[in-house]
């Protein structure tokens, strides 16, 4: 009998270390199987929850993806327009200015526009600002009140427009404008409410012109730079030739502008746009 226990125990012994080295893959596959086992048995079914969260339409997400969201999140929040505050000073004060400066303009040109072609006096357009948000862009109203269905009607009787269109965004011989709207377009009159977008943050004094969200896939790469400040309501554009340029060299001269942004050049800009606005010849 002693023979017989002693027996038992070195098998179970050998037993144990034959699992222990991976002779016995049975073995341990049992003793894995065993284990889950337990712990599932030990686990609560969640599977009920789960299904009632899927019918409510929640989908959950993972801990790494929530975390993920929240960091974008931060860095959205933290992140400051080209300038910062020095940029954000000046351009309240040159709009505060502008506007106290411009007020009895702004007073007679919606009178003139309610004479002459009736409708509304602004123009309210989306436009995409800093970081990829879009506002509503101001402007004195210049076109026919049906716009847009002119020139769809227009591009697609003149395959010529249509190219210039698509090039330039732009076209020279625009059946849009009203007879007032060219003379306020020629003048530059037609951006000033766009000072009240300045006062309220859309906008800068000095930056990108404001583009719409499918033309600011003609930035591909330079997009990124575009994003990093408000557009402005002058700029290197404005300054160099204007409608006479290229759409390619303007988007070159705004990804410059954002580069080699100073206040200093901010200043240089916005003395020399009033010799540029006189420049009638290069305006639609």
């Amino acid at each position: 009998m002693i023979e017989s226990n002693l027996r038992q125990c070195e098998e179970l012994a050998n037993e144990g270390w034959a699992i222990l080295a991976g002779a016995r893959p049975a073995a341990t596959s049992l003793l894995r199987r065993d284990s889950d086992a337990a712990a599932r048995s030990n686990t609560p079914d969640l599977s009920p929850q789960l299904n009632a969260s899927h019918d409510h339409g929640a989908v959950p997400l993972e801990p790494d993806l929530c975390t993920a969201s929240l960091d974008d999140d931060a860095r959205s929040e933290s992140r400051q327009p080209l300038g910062g505050w020095a940029k954000r000073l000046l351009d309240l004060i040159v709009a505060s200015t502008a506007l106290i400066l411009a007020g009895p303009i702004l007073v007679l040109i919606p009178l003139l526009i309610k004479a002459t072609t009736g409708g509304p006096v602004l123009f309210v357009h989306r436009r995409i600002g800093f970081d990829g948000k879009a506002f509503d862009c101001y402007k004195f109203r210049t076109m026919v009140p049906n716009a847009e269905e002119v020139l769809e009607q227009h591009l697609r009787c003149n395959p010529q427009a249509a190219q210039e269109w698509a090039a330039n965004q732009k076209l020279s011989c625009d059946p849009r404008i009203l007879f007032f709207g060219k003379m306020l377009r020629k003048s530059s009159l037609d951006e000033l409410p766009q000072l009240f977008n300045v006062l309220r943050g859309d906008m800068s004094c000095v930056g990108p012109r404001p583009v719409v969200a499918d033309e600011l896939q003609r930035y591909g790469a330079a997009s990124h730079e575009y994003l990093k400040t408000r557009p402005g309501l002058t700029g290197l554009w404005q300054i160099n030739g204007r409608n006479t340029t290229e759409y390619s060299h303007r988007v070159l001269l705004d990804t410059q502008y954002v580069r080699t942004w100073s206040l200093r050049r901010d200043l240089s800009i916005l003395m020399r746009t009033i010799p540029a606005m006189m420049k009638f010849d290069q305006t639609s």
